[in-house]
């Protein structure tokens, strides 16, 4: 196992350390996010370990100044190691899961496998802390597009009960990993020269287009993501009455998740009180001055952890109706920084 250094500075100074600590999928793009947080926020350990697949076992990954070599996924990796983070497919995480927590290792699982088995709580720790408290093993964080949703929806939710959503998302090409990437610039080089290109992540090209289908067919003519989104809000908020409305489209941008939501609420909330709201939101960054021409990008939000909130407006067809524009790091706060923040929540909680 790799060897490592107990970091803990004075904000972890009353908290617990867990000794030995392991990241799954430590050689992927949002392993990598991970890390680096793990670095950046002294998260406390004694000993870390770096797992992934037999490709990339035996790489060398540098961390907190020392050289680590990544050690191949299997049961026996778990052995004395009290919380693994994993970033990985789902039939990956559907397979390690249970190894961890046989062996008494808690999990903070960032696939889609665990997401909605009742005995596995789904997190978001701005929303439901409280739900960490019932794990019996795996601890799920949601899908991109809902994390981003769920954060904008919160303050709303709280200050005036929100009944129904109508969200479209614009999705990043970086949401279907590195090949989505890769036909993204690739293609677009192919389309610029007039050539070309065979998509390796999309059924239809990305270079100048949308694709409004993300995921497969699933339900009356809503795809595998849009279910996603409802029922993973359904279960944060542990409500399943509220109703949500999602369209999910892909978009020729590399890296940031921007949403359009419409949001209706028993109470009336005015714009200028959800700007408040939103405002006083920790996680949640306000950008929202149309005449200046200010509002969330995607290019300006890439590399923050933070749900940016912009084009903020009281609804023209609803009484009680709230538009806004939503854009936040879908391999951040979507990803690696929802289950970092996890897994400080349970050092936290002791």
């Amino acid at each position: 196992m790799c060897g490592g250094v107990q970091r803990k500075n004075q904000f972890w100074e009353n908290d617990r350390v867990f000794e030995s600590i392991a990241i799954v999928g430590a050689t992927g793009a949002v392993g990598r996010i991970i890390r680096q947080m793990l670095e950046e926020h002294d998260f406390p350990y004694q000993k870390i370990t770096f797992l992934a697949s037999s490709r990339s076992a035996g790489s060398k990954i540098a961390f907190a100044g020392q050289q680590h070599t990544v050690q191949q996924l299997c049961p026996e990796a778990f052995d004395s190691i009290d919380l693994a983070i994993g970033s990985t497919p789902d039939e990956v995480a559907a397979e390690f899961a249970p190894w961890a927590v046989e062996r008494d290792c808690i999990v903070v699982d960032e696939s889609g496998y665990w997401r909605m088995d009742p005995k596995v709580p789904l997190v978001v720790p701005e929303i439901n802390p409280e739900a960490v408290d019932h794990h019996q093993g795996i601890i799920s964080s949601p899908n991109c597009s809902t994390t981003q949703m769920v954060l904008a929806m919160k303050p709303l939710h709280d200050a005036g009960t929100i009944r129904r959503v109508v969200v479209s998302t614009y999705q990043a090409t970086s949401g279907a990993g590195v090949v989505g990437e890769k036909d993204l610039q690739e293609g677009s080089r192919a389309a610029l020269d007039g050539q070309e290109y065979s998509c390796q992540a999309f059924a239809h090209p990305i270079a100048f287009n949308l694709i409004p289908q993300i995921g497969s067919p699933k339900h009356a003519g809503y795809t595998s993501e849009e279910m996603k989104m409802v029922h993973e809000t359904q279960k944060i908020f542990a409500d399943k009455s509220m109703r949500i409305c999602p369209t999910c489209v892909r978009v020729p941008v590399v890296n940031c998740h921007s949403e359009s939501m419409l949001v209706e609420t028993e109470k009336k909330i005015s714009a200028d009180t959800a700007r408040k709201l939103f405002a006083a939101t920790p996680g949640i960054k306000v950008v929202d001055d149309l005449e200046a021409g200010k509002y969330p990008m995607p290019s300006d939000c890439s590399g923050d952890d933070a749900v940016f909130i912009g084009r903020i407006r009281e609804d023209l067809s609803s009484e009680n109706g709230l538009a806004f524009w939503c854009v936040s790091d879908n391999l951040r706060k979507g990803a690696a920084t929802n289950a970092v923040q996890i897994a400080q929540l349970l050092v936290r909680k002791g």
